[in-house]
């Protein structure tokens, strides 16, 4: 299984604390299948080869954008450009917003 690969311009390890947070985030959008494309993703990446625990990092990496924008910059959660980071892993979430309201 393909291992989570670390970020460029990002630190390797992150508060254990906050690390913890974001896994349960994903593991409740997992449980409540809210939004859907959570448990498709952790599906694909899966199929890709990537561990679940690995996967489920990725995934959180998607939340954390969101989170950071809503914190830094005051905007509301972007569930278009939520779904696009989806989509785009492995590759790095991007911060920019959907172009559509979702």
């Amino acid at each position: 299984m393909r291992k989570a690969k670390p970020r460029r311009g990002t630190p390797r390890k992150a508060s254990p604390r906050l690390r913890a947070i974001f896994l349960e985030t994903v593991d409740n959008q997992l449980n409540m299948d809210d939004p859907p494309e959570t448990r498709q993703t952790l599906k694909r990446l899966m199929n890709e080869g990537i561990s679940e625990q690995d996967a489920k990092i990725y995934i959180a990496q998607a939340v954390v954008t969101e989170v950071f924008r809503t914190m830094k910059y005051g905007e509301t959660f972007d569930a278009g450009r939520y779904r696009r980071n989806l989509c785009r892993l492995p590759e790095p979430p991007s911060e920019e917003p959907s172009t559509v309201d979702a």
